[in-house]
């Protein structure tokens, strides 16, 4: 089982509307990045400086950044594109994190 962890940015203002989107995340996404092996997924957020963290337990090849060619996925990205930093193609700009402590 990997572990993956990598950053994003919330816009300003966006926490409640982040959340409440997450809340209610569509069940065919949530399938599909079960479907795709993540089996832990979860985002923190450092309201200091607008920093989403995400960490994810994955069991395939990649974690759910590498499920952009679904069209679920650039649904969401969509959907997501207006409370926070993305690229070009509505996919949000992240920043992969190196894991240099683990304890079991």
């Amino acid at each position: 089982m990997k572990r993956l962890a990598f950053k994003m940015h919330l816009n300003e203002g966006q926490k409640e509307e982040y959340t409440r989107r997450h809340k209610e995340l569509w069940p065919e996404l949530h399938q599909l990045l079960k479907n795709a092996g993540v089996s832990e997924y979860s985002i923190f957020l450092d309201e200091e400086t607008n920093t989403l963290f995400a960490f994810q337990k994955v069991s395939g090849d990649g974690g759910s950044q590498d499920l952009g060619q679904t069209e679920i996925v650039r649904r969401w990205w969509a959907f997501m594109a207006d409370i926070m930093k993305t690229n070009p193609d509505n996919s949000p700009v992240t920043i992969p994190l190196e894991e240099v402590f683990y304890m079991e």
